[in-house]
């Protein structure tokens, strides 16, 4: 395995703060994501449902717990069921957990294997009134393909109809959102790794060069540190694309005079990092970039101190829009006169800023949480303030993940921020 686990105590204290919240005769039951083909008999790489690895730490496919605190039988209260590590299993797909390992990583002494499944869940669900599902509660989400967690749960409806279904999400999502030491000693490590990887990919920067050359000193580095790859699909775009907020083709030829905008972050024990710097491929910038770049820098700085407790993301973009309103006027784009004139519903820093400032991270890296939920300490957001000027081909974006605190901390200290460590930086390694 390429990290260590967060700790059965961890997995065993996280168990213990959902059935707190949960009824009497109440059970949950979280199903693992599915392996997705690829083609063939090939699959993409699996991705363990992150509420399953919350609960049990379990980072492996056909797994399903089961929390049933009030069953008559105690080891039936808590089971994680497995796939059988057959000597078959093993030639074609290598190691894959016993149940003695099982019990070790997530402290659940009852390990079943998954062909016992059916004749163990119907004695629970004949011992309990209310059972706990979970489907993804995303605003901006909408499944529209049958996944294990929406399989599963028509299944148990159509065999189980006379019982009380009731959402885990509203429970789940509020104790996930506020950090543990566990969680935070993961997260540096996927920082950590990000700003590794970052101080690797810029040397290799110049004219000439294309952007996957750059993507590839990214993820070599992350494997090279531990991590298991990229958190999320890496943003490498230089030129007019920088101003295209989610481009993940990477496959032109960096020009002499344009900027390069590199959003992306490490992966590490199933925590994402998440971070933007953009730079000028050739090692200096335009005067002109140079004046866009220093004014998100500016409003960048000015943010991150507010992510203290009884902050919101709303009350953020508030702080933030204004202050992009008096960038985008000094920076020429328009004026006072036009701010007053515009429509409400449309205003006019929309077209220069076209997103949200800040997004929570975890296990994902869009991680559960609302933009109304008021911060507590331990939370994790992005900072992530742009301008993106089509018309010029210029856009400008620096990002990092603040810890929620009185004193906010910023977990990226390390990656270059400032003009003059950028472009020195640059011109030492092509020196």
């Amino acid at each position: 395995m390429r990290y260590k686990t967060l700790g059965s105590d961890f997995y065993a204290r996280n168990r213990k703060n959902v059935i707190n919240e949960i009824p009497e005769n109440a059970i949950l039951i979280l199903t693992s994501e599915d392996e997705y083909p690829r083609s063939g008999d090939t699959t993409h790489p699996f991705r363990q449902n992150s509420n399953l690895l919350y609960l049990c730490g379990i980072d492996q496919e056909e797994t399903t717990l089961v929390l049933a605190p009030w069953h008559p039988n105690p080891s039936y209260r808590e089971i994680l069921f497995i796939k059988n590590p057959s000597p078959e299993m093993v030639v074609w797909y290598g190691h894959r957990l016993s149940k003695e390992e099982t019990s070790a990583i997530s402290g659940i002494k009852t390990v079943i294997f998954n062909e016992d499944f059916e004749a163990v869940l119907h004695d629970v669900m004949m011992n309990s009134q209310y059972v706990y599902l979970h489907l993804p509660e995303n605003p901006r989400l909408k499944i529209t393909f049958p996944t294990q967690e929406i399989r599963f749960s028509e299944k148990l409806k159509c065999e189980y109809p006379l019982h009380q279904y009731r959402r885990i999400a509203p429970i789940l999502y509020p104790l996930r959102a506020v950090k543990q030491a566990e969680e935070l000693t993961a997260l540096k490590k996927a920082c950590d790794i990000t700003q590794k990887a970052f101080l690797k990919a810029i040397k290799e920067v110049k004219p000439g060069k294309y952007e996957y050359e750059i993507e590839a000193e990214l993820i070599g580095e992350m494997i090279r540190n531990g991590a298991s790859g990229h958190s999320f699909a890496p943003i490498v775009a230089s030129g007019a694309d920088t101003c295209i907020l989610h481009y993940i083709k990477n496959d032109k030829i960096m020009q002499d005079g344009d900027l390069l905008l590199m959003d992306f972050g490490a992966e590490y024990a199933n925590y994402a990092g998440d971070a933007t710097r953009t730079m000028p491929v050739n090692g200096k910038f335009s005067p002109r970039q140079k004046e866009v770049y220093q004014a998100v820098c500016d409003i960048y700085k000015a943010t991150i101190p507010l992510f203290k407790p009884g902050m919101t993301i709303h009350k953020i973009n508030d702080f933030v829009f204004k202050k992009m309103d008096e960038a985008l006027i000094k920076l020429g784009l328009y004026t006072r006169e036009d701010v007053l004139n515009q429509n409400p519903e449309k205003p006019l820093f929309k077209r220069y800023f076209m997103h949200n400032t800040s997004h929570f991270i975890g296990m994902d890296v869009h991680d559960v949480g609302q933009r109304d939920w008021t911060f507590q300490p331990g939370m994790i957001l992005s900072c992530e303030p742009g301008i993106y000027i089509a018309e010029e081909g210029i856009g400008v974006r620096i990002e990092t993940d603040v810890v929620v605190a009185e004193n906010p901390i910023d977990l990226m200290t390390e990656m270059p921020l400032e003009i003059e460590e950028i472009e020195t930086l640059m011109k030492n390694a092509h020196s």
